[in-house]
């Protein structure tokens, strides 16, 4: 190209052979390094996409799994507020319902104030059944007033059975 020519000396041809041969070798083993490099980036590139194609499905499974006890998690909670909110009315009412019995009680004449403190009848509960002859009386109880003496709001057994 611009430059005058050289003079070049021939190659021997065992020279052109052994040069030739070296080219192909060197070739070869060439092409054979650069398909393995290849094949192996390709592999491994394969190798992530599964890894990668796992972990998406795993964290979908996981995102899944999330969202339903999210929603359990709700569902009970709201049953257990209702429960509790149930329960509470339910306690209120029992207390208003002892409230009451304790005050009709007093009035009624269960319990004395001779004596300090309070004595209050004890009464034993059987968990047996009862005779329709036999009557619940509380044990140990102190006297308890005639029914002329109770409370007309809380009415007697004797008066309900005349």
């Amino acid at each position: 190209m611009g430059e005058p020519a050289k003079h070049i000396r021939p190659l021997s041809e065992t020279r052109a052979i052994e040069n030739g041969a070296n080219a192909l070798a060197e070739g070869f083993l060439f092409t054979v390094a650069a398909a393995l490099i290849i094949g192996e980036s390709w592999r491994s590139s394969q190798k992530q996409s599964k890894r990668r194609d796992n972990v998406d499905d795993q964290l979908d499974t996981l995102g899944t799994k999330v969202t339903e006890l999210t929603t359990r998690v709700t569902q009970l909670e709201t049953r257990w507020e209702d429960e509790m909110q149930y329960e509470k009315q339910r306690n209120d009412e029992l207390s208003r319902i002892l409230q009451r019995i304790v005050e009709i009680g007093l009035r009624g004449g269960w319990a004395e104030f001779e004596e300090t403190p309070l004595q209050i009848p004890r009464i034993q509960l059987n968990s047996t059944p009862v005779n329709k002859t036999s009557q619940h009386t509380p044990v140990d109880a102190p006297d308890t007033p005639s029914s002329s003496q109770a409370d007309s709001s809380f009415p007697s057994s004797s008066a309900s059975s005349q």
